[in-house]
């Protein structure tokens, strides 16, 4: 058990609209993670504030019936969140470990502005669920962990109750150290 902080990179990408996606945005994490071992095997649950963003331009919306389009503006989107992830496991030569599972994410407080900075009419979920998957090292008491992380909303639309999202897809970078 101990400390993780680290670093994420996002990038907000509406494959099925009108939407130009911006440049990669970073964000950050930090909070506590514990780990149970068994035989090469573990269970790794955490609980981290994460701070988001992503950024994107709408290239045109219909705004009625014909052929009328409109050139949209380009937007920001924050995410503070808090995330549970419980990634499952296991240790390859001691000090690599392959994992994946999914992600429970609480919104705390969430916008979205236009270029302006009005904040737009958008309705946030309360809880989503996602995945994570990836690679860590084991270095003494420190640990290392590189993720990935996605949505699960292309495989259901809800799972036992809890919704899944449109969450941003992320590349995660932790640094945490073992206490215990």
């Amino acid at each position: 058990m101990g400390p993780k902080f680290g670093i994420s990179s996002t990038k907000v990408d509406f494959k099925e609209y009108n939407f130009v996606p911006g440049d990669s945005q970073i964000g950050y994490h930090v909070g506590l993670f514990g780990r149970l071992e068994c035989n090469g095997f573990y269970l790794q649950p955490e609980v981290l504030y994460t701070k988001t963003s992503g950024s994107f331009q709408i290239v045109e919306i219909q705004v009625g019936p014909g052929p009328w389009t409109k050139g949209g503006g380009k937007f920001t989107e924050d995410f503070n969140r808090l995330d549970i992830p419980v990634m499952l496991g296991f240790k390859l030569f001691k000090f690599l470990r392959l994992q994946a599972g999914p992600i429970a994410s609480i919104d705390i407080n969430s916008d979205l502005r236009d270029a302006s900075n009005t904040i737009q009419d958008v309705d946030y979920e309360k809880a989503t669920l996602g995945y994570q998957a990836g690679i860590g090292l084991d270095i003494g008491n420190f640990i290392l962990d590189a993720k990935y992380e996605s949505s699960l909303s292309s495989i259901t639309g809800n799972i036992g109750g809890f919704e899944t999202d449109q969450r941003i897809n992320q590349f995660i970078l932790s640094v945490g150290f073992k206490l215990f």
